[in-house]
């Protein structure tokens, strides 16, 4: 099990919460020669970009919700499994798995140029219930901001493709710049449910 890393200091995230970052140094990236984020396949439990997938919860915040994250089969296929009780005490409501989108051994800012795809796809299995991608880039710079758009899960393996012009500035009037991408979450988000969603890849398209 992938446990929620202890908050030893903060950084601006997803949505409107402060959460710890993983201990690699930013990096500069440029756009991928392969779409290819996670296909889940790194007995290390390493993304693609070198970057690992990480809890987060809004408990940060003051929040009670509450999750976890681990690595099983599900449906016959490798899967990135978050599950928990999503709750809306005390300002809270959502539980993530999130992913930085930047090579630790370059140097740099820590960002990804995604200006040659056309959006996401993500390989999903789960009950049926609505979640969220967000996406941040560096021109955000509060904690509430991202670009977001929703998908529904289902009880069998499906691959959605989200495009990026569908994805909703969250409360800012930067647009979204493909060449400035920072981080990514899957969250489960808005309303008191109980969770439970498989990610068996995600990689750019287009």
């Amino acid at each position: 099990m992938i446990r929620r890393r202890a908050v030893q200091r903060f950084l601006l995230f997803l949505p409107g919460a402060l959460v710890a970052p993983l201990p690699v140094a930013w990096s500069q990236t440029p756009a991928l020669p392969s779409p290819i984020i996670d296909d889940l396949s790194d007995p290390a439990g390493l993304s693609a970009l070198g970057t690992r997938w990480q809890l987060v919860t809004d408990q940060v915040m003051g929040g009670v919700s509450r999750g976890t994250l681990t690595r099983e089969t599900v449906a016959g296929r490798p899967a990135l499994v978050i599950r928990g009780d999503v709750r809306l005490e005390n300002n809270g409501g959502f539980i993530q798995m999130a992913l930085d989108l930047a090579r630790p051994e370059a140097p740099g800012s820590g960002t990804l140029d995604a200006r040659r795809w056309q959006g996401l796809e993500i390989d999903v299995h789960g009950a049926r219930q609505s979640y969220s991608l967000h996406l941040r880039t560096t021109d955000l710079d509060r904690p509430w901001q991202s670009y977001r758009l929703d998908f529904s899960a289902r009880p069998v393996w499906q691959s959605l493709r989200l495009p990026f012009v569908d994805f909703v500035p969250h409360r800012t009037e930067a647009p979204l710049d493909l060449s400035r991408l920072r981080r990514l979450g899957i969250v489960a988000i808005g309303r008191a449910f109980r969770a439970d969603l498989a990610l068996g890849g995600v990689r750019f398209y287009g």
